[in-house]
This record gives structure tokens, C-alpha cells and sequence, in this order.
């Protein structure tokens, strides 16, 4: 079938790209709606900042579940039909998301909605894929395709940090249906009734694989982050969640073994190339997990208003931009990827020692605008240079599998880095608060003068004697809790600073990596 039939004649290829661009947006919108700010979207959900986090990792997790019978489904519909469903659906969750008020109905919801995310993002990447004729195309789709993953986000903050500053949480969710409908829009405008694959029945679908699979990683999930809050294996429900997902784990693996036709073959774990790129997508998204400790210092210590913050995260974005053109162009120059690797973990190791010096009570954009926009100029570089490398270090029929394995490493890299940077952040908060307290007890004679200067600051302002007091001896103790928290800062982003080292010293001596580009440069080029 020839894939320009999918779309109506009269219809431009450069529209073709445009339209696709736009609706792999989607995805975006359903994953990080309701996370791009979690400090506003929890208290119009009046849940706590875990519980967003926690759908944010459903969403994720399901829709890590559901690439693997994706596939199955699209070729059963006919891609003008499939992506009109899915689209229409989006926006039916999202108004449903305005009037639900129950928790556990919204992460049902948000569970929907990995489901609604998943299924198109292939497509139309394969889509996007045949509209380019260039020996470069899988390179050039790619870059567009996850290109959408990492630009939306900072544009999302920013509409939802407007919304929720001007209007309320509802405009959000109905503005995100808006965009769902408008997608619905462009494909009846631009495609056809032809089908891009030969019909397949879907009988063939392992549904039992998919719900262990799906059960293990909600468990998982459920475990890493509310672990600390529930103090872990003091909580029932914590030890219940981890249990149910080993042993749903545990069958999920047999049962791919097992079976004739598996969802996931677990013989692509045979290559040494692909272990080594689940493990750096693993250190790669626990070390980008550190970006979010510079947007609460911002915020909780720096004392920067919502939308500055959203509004500074363009700096972050222009590095992505930089960092993925400069791969782009690299990869396409047959640059190895072992290089490009090392260039681009070098990159996020120079932004975590550099910024540990900024950790400081008070610092200014023009501070921290350079390590801030290196940050997006690293993750620029890495990000599809990674997914590439995954892909091609297998053989060709195991490449959708290693696309699964690639899509885990990024899901439970994000998950297990907010889970170590949240119990790393209050375990040395805690020990700092504590040693810094030691040097603010009310008997000791300098702590007595700061307590009456303030005091008579706040006196001088209209309080009285007993109120100035009290606010200053929590003016104080907010100080201490301040310095607790670049401290840790600063600890953290040293530690992860020598482990991007290691991986950079890693990289140098690997002598695989060479020949899965290789590999991968005689899939694309031909030679």
C-alpha cells in the first residue's frame, strides 16, 4: 500500500509534516497537562503533589503497557477511522476531568488517557516517517517525533500557569478537548477511508500479557512514590503494592516465554548494546529528574512568581532546540554515536557541578541562565541519539521490542529518579535542618540579637511586640530551612555530577558501541 494514499491528494507533503507534528501533540497534552504545574493543579484538585505525580506515572505506565498491542489495533482500523476514535475520546476525558471530584475516578481517567496516548504516537510516526524521500529519513522522524516529546512541555507550563493564574483549574482540561477536537478536525480534512496496513484480526491480541504487564507497573509505580510518605514497609498497602507487582512481574516474564507469539521476546535482552542503552536511558532521565530541584529552589527558596519560573523554562527549551540539531546534524554526518554520547554526558555533567555553585540564597536569571540552557543543550543531544541507539542495536525483527525497552528506560528512569531525588531531598534536608538548628536555639546570644533585630523590623511595620516575635522566629527557622535545602541541593547535583563523569569514562572504554552504529548506519544508508 502505498503510504501517500492514506492522505487526500490535494493535501501538500510540507502540510502532511505540519498536520503530523501537531497531532503527535497530543501525547504531550495528555501526559503533562495536569503536571505542568503540580503545586497549582493539586490544590484545585485538593489532592497532595504526590498523588499528580503518582497520574503522571499512571498515564505513563499505561501507555508503556499499551505499545505493545498497538500495533495489532491499527492495523485492524483504517487510519482515518483509528485516529478519529482516538482523538474524539481525548476530549470526552477531558470534560469528564472537569466535573470528576473523586480521586480514584480520575486516575481511571488518566488511565484512559495512556491508552489514548499510545495508540497514535507510532503511526504517525511511521506516517511522518514515508513523507520524507531523503536516506536521512528515519533520523529526520525521529528528531520531529520526540522533537514533540521534550518542546511541548515548557509551552504547556506556560498556557497552564496563565490559565490557572487568570481563570480556573476547568479551563485547562477544556482547553486541552479544544486541542483534541481541533486534531479530529485536521484528519478528516486531510485523510482518506484507505488503510496504510493490510487488514489484521485482532483476535491474536494477548490481553493477559497486557493486564500483568499493566498491574506490575501501576504496583511499581504506587510503591516509588508513595514509599516515603507511607514510610515504605511500615505501610501495609506499600509491602501489598510491591509484592503484587514481583509476582505480576514474574508472570508477565514467563508467560513471554512461554507463549508462541509473545508481546514482548524477551531474547532482545541477549544484546549487550541494548542493555547498555536501557541502562543510560535509566541515568539519563534520573539526572534530568535534577531540573525540576532548580524550578522548586525558584520557586520555594529564590521566591520567583509561577509564571517566571514557566517563563524561564524557554531558556531550557532554545537548548533542546540547539542540542537536538546538533545531533541531527552530527548523526546524519555519520558522526558515531559513542561520540556523540560522550559529548552530550559531558554537557550534563558540566551543568551539574556548575550549578551546584548557584545554589545560593539568592540568585539572579542572568546567574543561571547559561548552565540552565546547557542542561537543554545536553538533553537535546541525548534524547534521540538514545532511542536511535536502542532501536538499531538489535536485529531488525527485534526492533519493536527494543522500542518497548527504549519507551521503559525513559518511564521508569523519570519514575525512579523522582523517587531517589524525593527520599535523597528529605533524608539530607532533614540531617541539615537538624545540624543548622543546633546554631539557632533561642539561649544563644547571637541568635537572641538576629531574633530582636528582625523583631523591631517587623514591629516597625505595624505588628505588635508578641506577633513581631513570632514571625520572627519564623522568619528565622525559614531561613534555616532554606539553607537545608541548597545544601542538599548541592550535594545532590555534585553526586550526579561524578556518576555522569563515571558514565563519560564508561562510554570512552565500551568498544560495543562502535559497532552497533555500524549496524545501525547500514539499516539507514544502506551500506
Amino acid at each position: 500500500m502505498s503510504a501517500t494514499s492514506v492522505f487526500k491528494p490535494w493535501v501538500p507533503n510540507w502540510a502532511i509534516i505540519a498536520i503530523l507534528f501537531f497531532c503527535m501533540l497530543h501525547s504531550m497534552v495528555l501526559l503533562g497537562v495536569y503536571t505542568s504545574n503540580i503545586t497549582y493543579s493539586a490544590s484545585f484538585l485538593d489532592v497532595e503533589a504526590e498523588d499528580l505525580q503518582f497520574s503522571l506515572c499512571v498515564t505513563y505506565g499505561t501507555f508503556l503497557a499499551t505499545i505493545l498491542i498497538e500495533s495489532r489495533l491499527f492495523k485492524f482500523f483504517p487510519p482515518k477511522k483509528y485516529f478519529l476514535v482516538i482523538y474524539s475520546l481525548a476530549a470526552l476525558t477531558f470534560v469528564f476531568n472537569v466535573y470528576t471530584e473523586n480521586f480514584s475516578l480520575f486516575i481511571i481517567l488518566r488511565m484512559a488517557e495512556g491508552v489514548l496516548m499510545a495508540l497514535p504516537w507510532i503511526p504517525l510516526r511511521q506516517l511522518l516517517i514515508t513523507r520524507f524521500k531523503s536516506k536521512n529519513a528515519v533520523i529526520i522522524g525521529f528528531t520531529i517525533n520526540y522533537s514533540a516529546l521534550l518542546l511541548a512541555s515548557p509551552f504547556i507550563m506556560n498556557i497552564a500557569v496563565w490559565l490557572l493564574e487568570n481563570y480556573d483549574w476547568s479551563y485547562m482540561a477544556y482547553g486541552s478537548a479544544i486541542f483534541q477536537i481541533l486534531c479530529v478536525g485536521l484528519v478528516m480534512l486531510t485523510f482518506n477511508d484507505t488503510r496504510f496496513h493490510k487488514k489484521m484480526p485482532l483476535y491474536q491480541i494477548d490481553w493477559a500479557s497486557y493486564v500483568l504487564i499493566l498491574t506490575s507497573i501501576l504496583c511499581g509505580t504506587y510503591f516509588l512514590i508513595y514509599g516515603e510518605k507511607k514510610y515504605w514497609f511500615d505501610s501495609s498497602q506499600i509491602t501489598l503494592a510491591l509484592i503484587i507487582a514481583m509476582i505480576t512481574g514474574g508472570l508477565f516474564v514467563m508467560r513471554q516465554i512461554l507463549v508462541k507469539r509473545p508481546s514482548l521476546d524477551m531474547n532482545v535482552f541477549r544484546f549487550a548494546n541494548l542493555r547498555t542503552g536501557f541502562f543510560m536511558f535509566l541515568l539519563f532521565y534520573i539526572a534530568r529528574a535534577t531540573l525540576n530541584m532548580c524550578h522548586s529552589t525558584m520557586h520555594m527558596v529564590w521566591n520567583w512568581e509561577p509564571s517566571r519560573v514557566a517563563h524561564v523554562q524557554y531558556l531550557n527549551l532554545a537548548g533542546n532546540i540547539i542540542g537536538m540539531i546538533f545531533a541531527a546534524i552530527m548523526a546524519a554526518k555519520g558522526v558515531a554515536s559513542k561520540i556523540i554520547f560522550i559529548i552530550g554526558f559531558s554537557i550534563f555533567a558540566i551543568y551539574h557541578f556548575w550549578f551546584t555553585f548557584l545554589f545560593v540564597p539568592d540568585a539572579s536569571l542572568y546567574d543561571i541562565a547559561l548552565p540552565y540552557i546547557l542542561q537543554g543543550v545536553a538533553v537535546g543531544t541525548l534524547f534521540v541519539p538514545l532511542v536511535l541507539f536502542t532501536v538499531s542495536s538489535v536485529p531488525d525483527k527485534y526492533a519493536p521490542f527494543a522500542g518497548v525497552i527504549g519507551v521503559s528506560g525513559r518511564f521508569w528512569g523519570s519514575t525512579i529518579g523522582f523517587c531517589i531525588i524525593q527520599n535523597t531531598q528529605v533524608y539530607l534536608q532533614r540531617i541539615h535542618f537538624t545540624k543548622l538548628s543546633q546554631f539557632v536555639i533561642p539561649e544563644d546570644p547571637e541568635t537572641q540579637n538576629r531574633i530582636e533585630q528582625i523583631t523591631k523590623n517587623f514591629i516597625a511595620k505595624g505588628y505588635n511586640s508578641d506577633d513581631a516575635y513570632k514571625l520572627a522566629f519564623k522568619q528565622l527557622t525559614g531561613s534555616v530551612s532554606k539553607q537545608s535545602i541548597l545544601l542538599s541541593n548541592m550535594e545532590i547535583f555534585t553526586i550526579i555530577g561524578y556518576g555522569l563523569a563515571a558514565l563519560v569514562v564508561f562510554l570512552l572504554v565500551n568498544r560495543h558501541l562502535k559497532q552497533t552504529f555500524d549496524i545501525f548506519k547500514n539499516r539507514v544508508w544502506g551500506s
